[in-house]
């Protein structure tokens, strides 16, 4: 099977913020493992998209979840109408036939399951199948990105110091206030005026960080926003609708957030 599927045809667009492009390239030319840590919504996912269509290589993401299973991963046997077959996963996909396989939010996953991924991350470049007694060797142009939100870690979800030190990591965060009000305007179609508003009170969400919010309005939200706004809601609305009521249930945050939306316009 090919994954030709998992190619890209078309480029996501992409606003570097500093050289991490230029890092990344580095390191698929070494086929170096890639971690990418930072907040939710701030272009961890659109940065994998952008780099594999710049590379040429195919893509195969897989969204991390509590539930995931090893099998989730490599694949399991199944029964069809002339017995069990054998069905690769995701991530054996990958290896066989070469691409960058991307392992968003991994740390959502059983710690008991990631471990599977080490003897990919080092000289070995391998994925043992034990039910299936196999060892499957990673075709040439193989990758391995997985990504994480720092701001989540806990006792209970976070990668093990084995895992976190076989990788390359880049840091991301929400770009600065001119960039990510292009990237707003760009994304959503809203004219920059009010590209820059919406970043503005992005930036007032994100000062509220640990103060009575676990995130602030990530640059998704705000291209939500804008993009409510160009179907004709009022900034106040739109903002209302994508930004404020998702990440808080707290009536008084409600409230401030509110009065910072009014500020701003």
């Amino acid at each position: 099977m090919s994954l030709e599927t998992y190619r890209l045809t078309e480029e996501p667009r992409y606003h570097p913020s500093a050289d991490e492009v230029a890092l990344y390239e580095a390191a698929y030319q070494m086929r170096l493992p890639v971690m990418l840590k930072g907040p939710t919504g701030c272009g961890k996912t659109r940065f994998v998209e952008h780099m594999a269509w710049k590379l040429g290589k195919p893509l195969v993401t897989v969204v991390c979840h509590e539930d995931m299973t090893a099998s989730d991963f490599v694949g399991r046997y199944l029964l069809g109408p002339e017995g069990t077959y054998w069905q690769d996963g995701p991530l054996t996909r990958a290896v066989r036939h070469g691409g960058i396989c991307y392992l968003d939010e991994i740390v959502e996953a059983r710690q008991d399951t990631t471990v599977i991924i080490h003897a990919l991350t080092d000289d070995r470049r391998i994925l043992p199948l034990e039910k299936k007694g196999e060892l499957v060797r990673a075709h040439p142009d193989f990758q391995l990105v997985i990504s994480y939100n720092p701001g989540y870690q806990s006792v209970l979800k976070d990668l093990k110091e084995s895992t976190k030190q076989r990788f390359c990591a880049l840091d991301f965060d929400y770009p600065a206030a001119p960039i990510e009000a292009g990237i707003v305007a760009s994304e959503s179609g809203l004219n920059q005026q009010d590209a820059e508003r919406l970043t503005r009170i992005a930036g007032k969400s994100r000062n509220l960080r640990g103060k009575g919010l676990d995130e602030g309005a990530s640059t998704r939200m705000l291209i939500h926003a804008g993009r409510l706004m160009v179907a004709g809601l009022p900034i106040a609305d739109a903002c209302q609708f994508a930004l404020i009521t998702p990440i808080t249930d707290d009536p008084e945050m409600r409230s401030t957030l509110s009065a910072a939306v009014d500020a701003c316009i």
